[in-house]
């Protein structure tokens, strides 16, 4: 695993005070006059400064292959969703595809369209029947995808 703290990457903050112990996502990287890296966590809905020192890595953000494997699960397991009307039965498979095409092309407004679309109508059949069990992998493949999305474009 890459220890390097990069933009997006969760961490966990190891520096006495106000924020020691408390869990936050790596929002921006810069460099002070003396080239110390400077991370600016985002805790809640404020954001601080540390030194990558005061900072431990929790998780990185998934790197492309990680997502594209995300997607290829979820593209798997929307056979066995049984409740999805006829219209998101097409729909839904052709938007997982285009989307899996358009992630390496790193176009901001068409993924997150796409991706959008993808979420509402997982969400509406959820609602629908959220008993079957492959809802938890398809929603934690979601997540790592829209995090992806988040911290990447």
């Amino acid at each position: 695993m890459n220890d390097r703290i990069e933009k997006g990457d969760i961490v966990l903050i190891n520096k006495s005070g106000k924020y020691h112990k408390q869990v936050g996502e790596v929002s921006e990287i810069d460099y002070n006059i003396f080239f110390v890296k400077i991370v600016l966590v985002k805790l809640g809905n404020q954001e601080e400064n540390f030194e990558e020192k005061d900072l431990q890595l929790q998780t990185k953000k998934p790197n492309l292959q990680e997502v594209m494997a995300s997607l290829d699960k979820i593209i798997g397991q929307v056979d066995q969703i049984t409740q999805l009307p006829t219209r998101e039965k097409v729909e839904l498979p052709n938007r997982l595809k285009y989307l899996k095409l358009d992630i390496p092309k790193l176009d901001k407004q068409l993924i997150q369209k796409n991706f959008d679309s993808i979420e509402k109508i997982l969400a509406a059949t959820r609602e629908a029947d959220s008993s079957a069990s492959f809802w938890q992998e398809i929603v934690s493949n979601l997540e790592k995808i829209s995090w992806w999305i988040r911290t990447s474009l």
